[in-house]
């Protein structure tokens, strides 16, 4: 089966990925001021820093996607 930019797969993790990157924008962008993510993301395809720096912001922003998905289950089992 080919590899298809529009298979369901593919955007599954596209809008997996723009979620994380929602839930870190605000943040990265108060913390480095005059830069975006998009800026960042650009930048971490050639240099090591940005890739570690684009990796560590999108670890925060897996750890808030737990943290909330965990507060929805909890709201959920209780009702």
């Amino acid at each position: 089966m080919p590899n298809e930019p529009d298979s369901d797969l593919g955007g599954a993790a596209q809008d997996e990925t723009a979620y994380l990157e929602s839930l870190i924008r605000e943040d990265f962008e108060r913390c480095h001021p005059g830069e975006t993510l998009e800026d960042l993301k650009r930048r971490a395809s050639f240099s090591r820093e940005d890739r570690g720096l684009l990796r560590d912001w999108m670890a925060i922003a897996v750890s808030r996607a737990a943290a909330e998905r965990a507060k929805r289950s909890d709201f959920n089992s209780a009702a």
